[in-house]
């Protein structure tokens, strides 16, 4: 059986497992060799160029095991019959701490002191702060409640938002009663068809004056322009892991935006979602091996 891996590491952790041939495919050309042969094929962190014409030349393929929570990049072009499987638990840690640091970050205005001490410039004034601010979950899946036992201890109400409504837990369609009460929005949505471009004008338009909306999730849930209108109003601020377009251009007006701090995708590059995601990956490959049911198999929406 022969597996794609994408790093040294991964390959290391299955090396060795009975009748397995495991080849290192970092995304490198278009056109990679042996995609024939491949039956299961674990890609790389970013996406590689040219997944539809791949997917398509992988005659054998079984499994699809992502490293990554998001699986939009395949999940159209996946070939009938083939398991899906994402990487539920491996950046959660990760993501939810980015999104405590970013929202403290823009509160209390580290950017600007930041600016200030590269000019030598002593700015003293007051700045927001996260304790008694709203917090609005927008995604309340597992990230979220990773997000939310980070927050335990920095005295905030938490409000919890997922596509349907549970105990405890408010629905989409309830956002525009809850979001004039929100001090910080995160986004932590997965990137579907449903939430593509849900934080559009009227979105935005629904957040109290000041408040800050996080952007963990994907670039294309956020419309680019309405928000970059709000910013240069200063009715709002915000904090970006992802943009849309993305990678985001050198001439592109969010850079130059008042008030937003961005990150280039980096919430989960961490050196526990690596361990986390090698651990997953072997226990997956052991479970497909022996005929046991997989963990993270995607079916219908996620």
């Amino acid at each position: 059986m022969k597996i794609w891996a994408p790093s040294p590491a991964i390959v290391d952790v299955l090396t060795g497992l009975p009748d397995v041939e495991c080849v290192l495919y970092e995304g490198g050309p278009a056109r990679p060799e042996g995609a024939e042969d491949v039956e299961v094929w674990i890609p790389p962190l970013v996406t590689p160029p040219g997944v539809r014409e791949l997917l398509g030349r992988m005659a054998k393929l079984r499994l699809l095991q992502t490293v990554t929570a998001g699986v939009e990049p395949y999940r159209p072009h996946l070939p009938e019959g083939v398991i899906l499987c994402n990487a539920r638990g491996v950046h959660e840690a990760g993501t939810a701490e980015w999104a405590v640091g970013a929202m403290i970050a823009v509160l209390r205005e580290f950017p600007a002191f930041l600016a200030a001490q590269e000019r030598g410039e002593w700015s003293y004034r007051h700045t927001g702060v996260l304790a008694d601010a709203t917090v609005l979950i927008v995604g309340y899946g597992s990230i979220g409640q990773a997000l939310e036992r980070r927050l335990d201890g920095f005295e905030v109400n938490v409000v919890r938002v997922a596509g349907t409504a549970r105990e405890g837990v408010h629905g989409q369609d309830e956002l525009p009663a809850l979001l004039p009460e929100a001090d910080v929005v995160v986004l932590l949505v997965p990137s579907t068809s449903a939430t593509a471009g849900l934080v559009d004008a009227g979105f935005l338009a629904g957040m109290k004056d000041g408040a800050v909306l996080v952007n963990a999730a994907r670039g294309p849930v956020v419309d680019t322009a309405a928000l970059v209108a709000e910013l240069r109003r200063g009715r709002l601020r915000a904090a970006l892991d992802v943009t849309d377009p993305e990678p985001l251009p050198a001439d592109h007006p969010l850079w130059t935006a008042p008030g937003v701090l961005i990150t280039p995708h980096v919430a989960g590059s961490t050196p526990a979602s690596t361990r986390r995601a090698t651990k997953l990956v072997r226990s997956q490959m052991l479970r497909y091996l022996s005929g046991e049911p997989l963990n993270n198999v995607i079916t219908g929406s996620y």
